[in-house]
Formats: structure tokens, sequence, C-alpha cells
């Protein structure tokens, strides 16, 4: 049965220009995947979980032999340390459900290419080569679709380890693909099947492609690769790491200062400094920081895809507990604001982010470091019928003012926030307007 979307007007005046020819997007019809988009849009955050025989040592995945911060020998003597021991998929899912999060990205094999199922392709996995002897990938995707949430998986199209992948660690390399393209040919037919053995067995909602940097599009046989995974999953959604075969993009670690210009796109980003588990790295995002890059985030019409790192063991460090708590503490109460919503009003019109029901019809303001006192919001014409704080039953004042009766120009709207509604990180204020918002976007002139 073919799913109609509906969108509002407000999305569609946002989005006309918004499709530029994105290099991830290039090859992919915006307008043929909307349908499939729409759980991804409305889902506004993930759980991304960097986990594999890296976090024996705690050093950087993959990258630390590659950037010869240590030899390879030493990186893969972990593979005796990786046990997943305390591992418990349905507390790692109950634990992602209390977030609010919509989805959930694993990595099921990194740039190391140590595999966290049993692949049948002769090569590195935790099930042959690591004390865990079990398919670590298979029961947290089962916990998953219990808790109704959505399953990712990470893959890395190149693989450091693999005999006849080209490069292995910086500045050097094992052969020139034009030397011995019958070895690349190997390696194209190893990558496709591993992904085909992924596809099959789990079917994830969500394929989260990299390492693409170091090929061209035509060497991943990236139209293959979409096309092998769509014939199983027609709803799979993939992201923009796939050479221009993806259908979303995805910034990493760093906040676009501007909004992004794409019909769909998500911010991944670390609970500290690192991906995985480093116990060296106690730099870790406060709640506070986390949320307000959250609201940020969903102000611009992103998706939040928030990174743990446990531990060889299978348990997840209690600074990432606590900030998943408290994330989903805060979406609890706030959640109207977040979910189901779409991007806000354009910069200029309130200091702080915002967000718009699908209906434009409510507007929600997220009061930055806890803000007390007057606010103000410039450029609505809209009349606003009441003010909630969200998640509590308080309604707040209002008062317009500079508004000339016989001018087009609205005025400026204040509503005084008083200290005893504020919430402990960032409190959100529900505006119910008398119809889908309109904005004046002039320069003020009366005439």
């Amino acid at each position: 049965m073919v799913r109609k979307c509906f969108y509002t007007i407000w999305i569609l005046a946002m989005m006309l220009v918004i499709f530029t020819g994105a290099k991830a997007q290039q090859k992919i019809n915006p307008d043929s995947i909307r349908c499939k988009m729409q759980w991804f849009a409305d889902a506004k955050l993930g759980i991304f979980i960097h986990w594999g025989i890296y976090s024996v040592n705690g050093v950087d995945e993959s990258w630390s032999f590659y950037n010869k911060k240590i030899s390879y020998a030493d990186y893969m003597q972990q593979m005796k340390g990786f046990t997943a021991s305390k591992y418990n998929p349905q507390q790692w899912a109950a634990l992602i459900k209390e977030t609010g999060a919509r989805y959930a990205v694993i990595t099921t094999k990194h740039h190391d290419g140590m595999a966290l199922w049993p692949t049948r392709q002769n090569h590195l996995n935790v099930v042959t080569n690591t004390p865990a002897k079990q398919d670590v990938l298979g029961p947290f995707y089962k916990a998953l679709t219990e808790q109704g949430i959505k399953k990712g998986a990470y893959f890395s199209l190149l693989d450091w380890s693999h005999p006849d992948y080209p490069g292995f660690i910086k500045d050097s390399s094992r052969y020139k693909i034009a030397d011995d393209p019958e070895r690349w040919k190997r390696f194209q037919h190893f990558f496709q099947n591993q992904i085909h053995e992924i596809n099959t067995a789990y079917k994830p909602d969500l394929w989260w492609f990299d390492g693409d940097w170091e090929k061209s599009s035509d060497e991943w046989q990236s139209e293959s690769v979409r096309k092998q995974i769509l014939s199983i999953q027609s709803n799979a959604i993939i992201n923009g790491r796939l050479q221009g075969y993806g259908d979303y993009e995805t910034p990493e670690q760093n906040f676009p200062v501007s909004r992004p210009k794409y019909n769909w796109w998500e911010l991944c980003m670390t609970t500290n400094n690192n991906w995985g588990y480093h116990p060296d790295d106690t730099a870790y995002k406060t709640p506070f920081e986390v949320i307000t890059i959250f609201a940020d985030v969903v102000s611009n019409g992103g998706n939040l895809l928030l990174d743990i790192g446990p531990k060889a063991d299978g348990t997840i460090p209690a600074e990432q507990v606590n900030i998943l708590k408290e994330l989903g503490k805060w979406n609890k109460k706030n959640g109207e604001a977040i979910f189901n919503t779409i991007a806000g009003l354009p910069q200029g019109h309130f200091y702080g982010p915002t967000t718009l029901s699908k209906d434009s019809a409510t507007l929600y303001l997220f009061l930055p470091a806890q803000t007390a006192g007057n606010i103000m919001i410039k450029g609505l014409v809209n009349t606003i019928m009441d003010v909630q704080v969200l998640g509590t039953a308080a309604h707040l004042k209002q008062k317009v003012v500079g508004k000339i009766s016989w001018s087009p120009v609205p005025g400026l709207v204040f509503i005084s926030v008083p200290e005893n509604v504020r919430d402990e990180y960032i409190t959100v204020l529900k505006l119910s307007l008398d119809k889908p918002v309109k904005l004046y976007r002039g320069q003020g002139g009366l005439n």
C-alpha cells in the first residue's frame, strides 16, 4: 500500500530552494524518497554506538594504527581482551529508549575490519577472533526492535586489515588498483558480500556508511550498493557517505553556523571528544551542553546522532549513562517541542532556537542558558492566543509594543518569564497562534 505524505506550506516554502545538489545527494531525486524519509525527519534523535576491539585499551578506533600512534600488531593484540562479558543488549536498548531516541546506529565494522557479526567472508570477526565468541549485533538489533527503535548499521567501506584493500597505514599502500585490477575486484566482491550479509540477516532501517573518501563512486560501486540494499529493504535510508547515492547529509562534530541547505541532515557528535571508549578523555559534555546543541540542531531542521562508547566488557561508562538519562528526562518534559516538529523561525526573529508544529500554528521557543525576565520576538504577524511553559501548568502574559494600527509592520512581542518556571537546563515556551505562522521580513518602512 502506498503511503501518503502530508507536508505543510511552510515545509514546501523552506525546502523549495534548499536542495542545491549537495555532493552526497546529487544522484538522488529528493522527491522520490520523501515518503520513506518522513520517519527520519520526525525522529530528531539517534544514538550512535562505537564498539570494537579498540575499547580494550581505549585507543582511537582504527585511526590509532593508521596514524602510527601504535603499531598495527599492538592494535590487533586487543582482540584478546574483547570479552563482552557483561554485555546486556536489552539494557542498552532500554537506556536508548529512555533518551527518547527513535533510532540507534552501531558500528557493525570499523576501518580495522573487525566485524561484530559472524561474517562468512573468512575475515576478522568477534565470534572467531575474540573471547566474546558471540554475535553481538543480532541480540542488540532484536532488543531495539522490541523497544520500537529503528535499527541503524554503520559500515566502513574501506578495510585496512583486508589483504585485498590497497591502503594500509598512513603514507603507505599495498598496491595500486591500476596495477592489479583483479585484486581490487576481489575486494569489491568481499565488501558487497558483507553488506548483503547484514542486509539479509538484520534488515537495518538505516545504513551509515563511512570511509568513502579513499575511492570514487565507481570504485565503490555505489549505485550497485544502493540497489542491493533497497532490493531487500525498499524503505531503508542511506547516509550521504556513499559518493552521491545517499539520502541525507551527516556533518561531523562541528555544528554548522548557518542552516544546512539539505532536505534532511543529521549532526553526529561524541559525548566527550572521542568516538568509542577513551578512559583518558574526561572532557565530557554536560547535559546542558548536549541539550543546547540538540535544541539548536532541531531548530535548524536536523537530527542529532549522539555517540557513546561501551567498554570491552559491554558496560557503558557512567558519565555517558548520566548524559543519556538527563537528556531523556528533559525530552520527556519537552518532547512536544522536539519530536514530529519542523524547523523553526529564520534567524533574527528570536534570540534562541525555535521549532514549529507541522501545521505551523504552534511555535516553540527554547530559552537559552536558563533565561528569565523579558524575552522578545520580532516580525511575528500572528496573534498569540496563549503562552504556556511546556511541561508545566504555568501560562505567561505577553505584551506587544510598537504596533501602529494602520501599518502592516507588526509590533515587538515581549514575554516575561519568571524565575520559578525555569527548567534546569532549557525552558521551552509553547505559543499557540491564531493561524499558521506568518512572518514580516521587511525593513520596517510604513509605505
